[in-house]
């Protein structure tokens, strides 16, 4: 039986329980009734604790990692909070690594179908009134749940986006200030990287809400994001938002590059290909309870990530029972507009096996659909991009939960 202490007495022997541990040992403490771990050999109030740093680090308790290959990084979706993803946690796609770039040395050349073609310094960028937004950016490759493996998490299976708050200038204003030419209707995109990585973009996407971004969460870009400026395309999918942004160039059509030929385009039924599809469709995971979690009989919480290229999460809705109902969850504020958005979904589970998912409805009206009928609407060869089908997770009745592939 548990003993229970007065505040008297844990007050009063608080004072000898510090002496006897500092003179003889803690054994004391438990003798008059405070418990062992209250004032064990752990205790921080008896040791100063570091002085303030250059640098604040995380808790050596906390190991957030991401899971990185030769040539991406993924963000651990399901140990995070709230809907901003620390900078040093943000998924990383690169195609030909991270170069280093002085920014006293950074130019912009935005030229073409201008009137005034212009090459722009970092501080000249930063001399133009400068916006902030909240918004997730994603690979279009972000989609490894094909197969029978079942020990994957939400980061191993869409790990791949990310959401910051990004500081920049509008392309609009770098438009105006160039003079763009009315018949101009694409931009070529040039980065600074070892495969010099360019993407058309049209013209009306830079007019509307593209950036040109030099700041991340409070801070300058990190590197593996793009530093010191990079392009940022809300909604669209990551690829087109070149980092290590160096040249723009107008004119009246795509430039055909060779990452949106032989790259990022979509076999579809047919024999066709789908090419310049830019914006990322309406997808929602389930981050809790997900593999590797071990859940116990009870009530529990459901939470999980929604966001769509087109525009603010409408609603999410969850099954318990492997899609038979569905029920609305809750979704956590602010929701934005081209943004990730928490929601969360009560639910009390009685031990059985069964299976969990979740798919979120745009403002748009647009459904998340399953794998099956993705597959259904292209064909099977469908490639790996632009692939957000429904998440589903199997729960073992012994608590274990474990990735359901292709539902």
């Amino acid at each position: 039986m548990r003993k229970k202490i007065s505040r008297r007495m844990l007050l009063g022997g608080a004072a000898t329980a510090a002496v006897a541990i500092t003179q003889t040992s803690f054994a004391k403490a438990v003798q008059i009734g405070i418990p062992e771990k209250a004032f064990g050999p752990d205790d921080p109030t008896k040791v100063p604790g570091a002085p303030p740093g250059e640098l604040g680090t995380r808790s050596k308790f906390e190991k957030l990692l991401k899971s990185p290959s030769e040539i991406s990084s993924r963000t651990p979706l399901q140990d995070l909070y709230g809907i901003i993803t620390p900078a040093d946690l943000h998924f990383e796609r690169h195609h030909g690594g991270v170069p280093v770039i002085d920014p006293a040395k950074y130019e912009l050349v935005i030229h073409g179908m201008v009137d005034k073609p212009t090459v722009f310094t970092l501080a000249d960028l930063k001399r133009f009134p400068s916006v902030s937004r909240i918004c997730f950016l994603e690979c279009s490759g972000n989609y490894r749940g094909r197969g029978t493996n079942q020990k994957l998490s939400p980061q191993d299976i869409c790990g791949l986006t990310s959401q910051s708050e990004w500081t920049g200038v509008l392309l609009s204003t770098l438009f105006r200030e160039v003079g763009v030419q009315p018949k101009a209707t694409w931009f070529l995109a040039e980065g600074s990287d070892a495969a010099v990585m360019t993407r058309s973009v049209p013209v009306s996407k830079g007019f509307d809400d593209a950036m040109i971004v030099y700041a991340q969460n409070g801070e300058p870009l990190r590197p593996e994001q793009g530093y010191p400026a990079r392009l940022f395309l809300p909604g669209w999918e990551g690829n087109a938002s070149v980092k290590w942004l160096r040249r723009l160039e107008l004119a009246d059509q795509p430039f055909m590059t060779r990452e949106e030929t032989s790259k990022y385009t979509e076999p579809i039924r047919n024999g066709k290909i789908r090419q310049f599809s830019f914006t990322i469709d309406a997808r929602s995971v389930i981050t809790y309870p997900t593999y590797p979690a071990t859940i116990q009989k009870g009530w529990l919480e459901i939470r999980g990530l929604a966001w769509s290229g087109r525009g603010k999460v409408r609603q999410v809705e969850v099954s318990t029972d492997n899609g038979k109902t569905w029920h609305l969850a809750q979704l956590q504020g602010p929701v934005l507009d081209k943004a990730h958005t928490r929601f969360r979904y009560l639910w009390q589970w009685n031990g059985s096996e069964t299976v969990i998912m979740s798919r979120v409805i745009d403002e748009t009206d647009y459904l998340q659909p399953t794998l099956r009928e993705l597959l259904t609407a292209r064909g099977a060869d469908t490639g790996g991009y632009h692939l957000n089908p429904i998440t589903a997770w199997e729960v073992k009745p012994n608590g274990q939960v474990l990735f359901r592939p292709e539902v």
